[in-house]
């Protein structure tokens, strides 16, 4: 019996926990862009995030803190609710007391913090101060894409600088790839790619958000929380992170060369190309992020496995 109320305490707590993501999603489903800074598409992600953590849980939530985070829930969606009748504009028209100049990013950087403030005070109830071990990959998604947000809503375009210091890098490397592959002309002057194609010509500005730098910061601070979770040597540990920063550079590597290739054997067409931009990225990024937890899932369950065959099964002491 006792097993059965811990299912439904569960079931109604991850609910509760997804119900302003979820009616979002149904209330507003224009709003679920997959642009990183045009949209809530990182809503759902998140919330794969935090349901994937909580299912299958062996941890009785009382009803009581149930029903101390319903009026959270409710506070949350309310929020949402009043966006759209004049909390957005009111955003907006904030933005210039602050001296924001890329409106968007600065008006969705907000609703990632309410979100973000939300599932941290829901899961904080529900866990105490074990929701960091429990269920930290959700929030820390969605507060690092809002502090992404802040900083294109603050320091726009290239006034970064140590953000923007590796995208020359990346630039260069892709244009070596366009000549490698023989697929146009292809030339780079700092952060300026100057390409000619199938369909003319088009100058491309690569700042580092387009250039998938915020993605690397996301990735490490997501992959950084997972780790917390995994019951395995600190060395592995450090390994899964290196090799997850590589690939995330790789895929923001071939982020950067779609885009040129689209420039050059598509369209130059600016609305055209705008529209593909706006979802390569995000496309490309999370499908990867996932993928590559999936995996670290897979091999380390199967060392556990192994280990626990052999009576050598790890303990926390040996992180």
């Amino acid at each position: 019996m006792l097993n059965v109320m811990w299912n439904w305490n569960l079931i109604f707590g991850i609910l509760i926990i997804s119900s302003p993501i979820l009616f979002a999603m149904i209330a507003y489903p224009d709003s679920i862009s997959w642009s990183w800074n045009e949209g809530r598409g990182g809503y759902l992600f998140a919330l794969v995030f935090v349901v994937a953590e909580l299912i299958g849980l062996k941890i009785i939530i009382s009803k009581k803190r149930l029903l101390v985070v319903i009026p959270m829930a409710l506070v949350t969606i309310t929020y949402l609710v009043s966006l759209e009748y004049g909390l957005r504009d009111y955003i907006i028209e904030s933005a210039e007391q602050f001296g924001v100049e890329l409106i968007y990013s600065w008006t969705w950087m907000w609703d990632f913090v309410v979100m973000a403030i939300f599932i941290v005070a829901a899961l904080f109830i529900f866990f105490g101060k074990r929701w960091i071990r429990i269920a930290p990959a959700g929030p820390i998604f969605l507060a690092g894409t809002a502090i992404i947000l802040s900083l294109d809503a603050f320091f726009p375009y290239d006034t970064l600088g140590p953000l923007q210091y590796v995208v020359p890098y990346f630039i260069q490397a892709n244009v070596w790839l366009i000549t490698v592959l023989d697929l146009g002309t292809a030339v780079a002057k700092d952060n300026v790619m100057f390409l000619r194609g199938d369909h003319g010509s088009i100058a491309l500005q690569v700042f580092w958000p387009s250039a998938g730098v915020h993605s690397i910061i996301i990735f490490s601070l997501v992959i950084g929380a997972f780790m917390l979770k995994l019951n395995i040597h600190r060395n592995r540990k450090a390994m899964y992170f290196v090799l997850g920063i590589i690939g995330t550079i790789i895929v923001n590597l071939i982020r950067i060369f779609s885009l040129s290739w689209y420039a050059l054997k598509v369209t130059t067409d600016p609305t055209a190309w705008e529209e593909f931009h706006k979802i390569a990225g995000e496309i490309m990024f999370l499908p990867w992020l996932f993928g590559f937890i999936l995996v670290v899932i897979l091999i380390e369950s199967r060392r556990l496995k192994k280990l626990e065959s052999k009576g050598k099964a790890p303990s926390r002491n040996n992180e």
